[in-house]
C-alpha cells in the first residue's frame, strides 16, 4: 500500500471577496508541482460563495465535472438548456466534452453557499455534453458508505465518463467500516474528509483533511468523532 496525506492548512487558497476558495490540486494560480492531481482527480476545491454572488459564464470541454453543494443553494444556468438550484442533499455531474458554458450563482442574498467542485479527467473525449443531478436520502448515509457517483448510467448514484466510484458517509463516533476498491489493480482512492476525526489505516485525519492511497485491495475507516467523508475511487494512470 502507498499513501499520501495532504493537511488541510497545506491547500492553496484564494479570497476573492465574494469567493473564498480553498484548493487541495494546483487551479488557478495556485501551482505545486507536486500536487497537480491525484490519477484522474484533477481538482478537488472547497469553495465559500458570497450572498447573491457567484461564477459568471465560463466554458469547460472534456472535463467531468461534479459539483457538491454542503450549505446553502447554488443556481446552475449552461449551455444546453438547464436552470436548476442544488443544495445539501444533491450531487450535480456535467460532462463538458465538446464544450459547455455554465455559471454558477448563491441563489440567497443572505448567506453564504458552500460546495465541492470535482473534475475529473475522463475516459472518453469529445462526447455529446450531457447534464445530470440527483437528490440523496440524507438518512441513506448513516454509518454506511453510500455509493454516489459510478461509470455506470443504471447503477446508483450519478455516472461519469471515467473508471470511477464515489462513497458518502455520515458516520457516529466509533463506527469502523471497510471500503473495497471496486477496480484495485487499476485504482485509488483519495479520501476527503469533510467533517470530524477519522482512522484510515491507523493514520489520523481531520476536518478538510485530504488522503490518498493506492496499491490495495481495501482499507479500513474508523469515525474517532462524529464524521462526514467522502471517498474517490479513480483510475491511478
Amino acid at each position: 500500500m502507498k499513501s499520501i496525506l495532504h493537511k488541510a492548512h497545506t491547500r492553496g487558497h484564494a479570497n476573492h471577496g465574494w469567493l473564498d476558495s480553498h484548493h487541495t490540486f494546483s487551479f488557478a494560480n495556485y501551482y505545486d508541482p507536486e500536487r497537480i492531481h491525484f490519477g484522474m482527480l484533477r481538482v478537488l476545491n472547497d469553495d465559500q460563495v458570497a450572498p447573491g454572488m457567484g461564477f459568471g459564464a465560463h466554458p469547460h470541454e472534456n472535463m467531468e465535472i461534479i459539483s457538491i453543494p454542503l450549505e446553502g443553494d447554488l443556481k446552475h444556468r449552461d449551455s444546453m438548456g438547464n436552470t436548476t438550484v442544488i443544495k445539501e442533499g444533491d450531487i450535480q455531474v456535467m460532462s463538458a466534452g465538446t464544450g459547455i458554458t455554465h455559471s454558477e450563482y448563491n441563489k440567497n442574498k443572505d448567506k453564504a453557499v458552500k460546495f465541492l467542485q470535482i473534475w475529473i479527467i475522463p475516459n472518453k473525449r469529445n462526447v455529446k455534453p450531457r447534464y445530470d443531478q440527483i437528490t440523496l436520502d440524507i438518512s441513506s448515509l448513516k454509518n454506511r458508505l453510500a455509493q454516489i457517483l459510478s461509470p455506470s448510467a443504471n447503477d446508483e448514484g450519478v455516472w461519469i465518463y471515467q473508471n470511477a466510484w464515489f462513497h458518502l458517509g455520515d458516520l457516529e463516533s466509533g463506527i469502523s467500516l471497510t471500503y473495497s476498491l471496486k477496480s484495485p489493480e487499476n485504482n485509488g482512492v483519495y479520501i476527503f474528509l469533510l467533517e470530524g476525526q477519522l482512522e484510515i489505516n491507523g493514520q489520523e485525519i481531520s476536518r478538510r483533511d485530504g488522503m490518498g492511497i493506492w496499491d490495495t485491495k481495501s482499507l479500513e475507516l474508523k469515525a474517532l468523532d462524529k464524521s462526514k467523508v467522502l471517498l474517490m475511487e479513480v483510475p491511478m494512470g
